[in-house]
């Protein structure tokens, strides 16, 4: 059990932008038809990530990016990047075998998707999560004592960079997540906190903080509030029922010379995009079996190769980045789906988001369904596997050291299709040779569009125009 004041959740009112990496290829015309796997370079990687120390890697470097700091009444519009790091580069496994590294993934992953799907399904019904557990206007110190449960454990807790708060600054690591708004941290006294890598933060040694009236806009603007001795208290659940609350706050957050909590990208009011005023960010994703790290930028701007989506906008859920799907290409040939099937309705329903948080793409089972089929009819040469998981589609590649597999594009209409490499959607799921198709049905009709998709491609938001732009090799 957590004490009342385990965790922060801070403020941000400045203005700086991002600019993201995701590894994507850019679809030609014609399209290519088939893309290289190399298996060998995949399950040799998969055994480098079981062994790999953190420890005995290079130390964060405070030349990497130059230090950025803001507070709650500056402003800047200046370009910068910080480094992102996968989980698997920070904290070392503690799993001896490549496939329970997979499973346990796809759980933290089942439990994120349940949590997103929730949020729009409760939003679409006009039910807020306050009228779901509702919290008293004045509520007592012991009765705030609940359950935290690691960022890292949740879905979204694949994704960090370094950030520094308080003043003077203290650097922790931050879980990034586009899929919510508010930003927190745990924070003294802490009695029964999560284990985190990083110092548990101490409020009182920092001359920046301050914490959140109950009448001020920003306790108005959360989901899930109360009151104690006029200071402004938040609470934020998660899918797989965690959940964590604390003291509302305004902090210093500085960048760049810096996971204790999460940092919201999101598109709410809350978040720390909308918070510091950016017009646009962008990250790039490593292969999540990677050591290596990327960077996340803030206003950058779109690289000139970038295939460009429409963001769209949704009048119920505002944290999420929906996009402008249309449909797939397998083997350079357009998947046929029913028109419109990734629409959002009037009432808030359907859509596709982008999430980092997110691993596997989620798709509705009539479009995931046609994907499969489509990829399946032109793969007949590669041995079968059993399914693994929410995976349904595998192969047994033990005997081959690589493979020629059909590409997958994803189409944004207009003739604008990004082809994914073929490492981005037929993975390893043991050390052995058994690769499945990673995308996965849902009975929702959010569709998602995960970070094994996204690996290797920059993905920028253009936040002013509502644009999402998709990059390849841009890391």
């Amino acid at each position: 059990m957590a004490s009342p004041s385990s965790t922060l959740s801070f403020l941000f009112s400045v203005s700086f932008l991002f600019s993201l990496l995701f590894p994507f290829s850019l679809a030609r015309s014609p399209p290519p038809t088939t893309a290289a796997l190399d298996v060998s370079a995949s399950l040799k990687q998969a055994q480098h990530i079981l062994s790999f120390d953190p420890q005995s890697s290079e130390p964060f470097s405070v030349s990497e990016t130059r230090p950025v700091f803001f507070n709650s009444s500056s402003g800047s519009g200046s370009v910068f990047s910080v480094p992102l790091h996968s989980r698997g580069s920070l904290y070392k496994t503690h799993h001896t075998d490549y496939k329970n590294l997979v499973l346990s993934r796809l759980e933290r992953d089942s439990s994120r998707v349940n949590s997103l799907t929730s949020e729009l399904e409760l939003a679409v019904n006009g039910v807020h999560k306050s009228e779901m557990k509702p919290v008293p206007t004045e509520i007592e110190p012991e009765s705030l004592s609940t359950p935290v449960i690691s960022g890292t454990s949740l879905g979204s807790g694949e994704y960090f960079t370094r950030v520094g708060i308080g003043s003077p600054a203290k650097q922790f690591y931050m879980v990034l997540d586009t899929g919510s708004d508010i930003n927190w941290i745990q924070c003294e006294p802490c009695s029964e906190c999560y284990q985190q890598s990083d110092p548990i933060f101490n409020p009182s040694a920092s001359s920046s903080y301050n914490p959140v009236s109950c009448d001020s806009r920003q306790c108005s603007s959360l989901e899930v509030s109360a009151c104690r001795g006029g200071k402004c208290l938040y609470q934020v659940s998660y899918g797989d029922g965690s959940y964590t609350v604390g003291d509302f706050v305004t902090e210093t957050v500085s960048f760049g010379n810096s996971a204790a909590g999460l940092i919201g990208l999101g598109g709410g009011p809350l978040s720390l995009t909308s918070q510091i005023k950016a017009t646009s960010f962008s990250y790039c994703l490593v292969d999540r079996d990677s050591a290596g790290s990327s960077t996340l930028d803030f206003n950058s701007g779109f690289p000139a190769d970038s295939v460009i989506a429409p963001l769209i906008r949704s009048r119920k859920v505002d944290t999420f980045y929906f996009v402008g799907l249309t449909g797939f290409s397998v083997g350079g040939r357009q998947v046929q789906l029913p028109p419109g099937l990734f629409n959002m309705d009037q009432s808030g329903n359907g859509g596709v988001i982008v999430d980092c948080g997110t691993a596997i793409t989620r798709l509705q089972t009539q479009a995931y369904n046609a994907l499969r089929d489509a990829f399946v009819s032109l793969t007949r040469d590669l041995p079968k596997a059993g399914g693994v998981a929410l995976f349904d589609t595998c192969y047994d590649l033990s005997s081959r050291s690589s493979v020629r597999v059909p590409t997958v594009a994803l189409d944004f209409g207009g003739g604008k299709s990004l082809n994914l490499p073929a490492k981005n959607y037929l993975i390893p799921v043991d050390s052995s040779g058994t690769f499945c198709f990673a995308f996965a049905p849902t009975s929702s009709s959010l569709s998602i569009i995960g970070n094994v998709q996204q690996q290797g491609t920059r993905v920028s938001y253009d936040l002013g125009s509502n644009r999402v732009g998709f990059s390849p090799h841009k890391c």
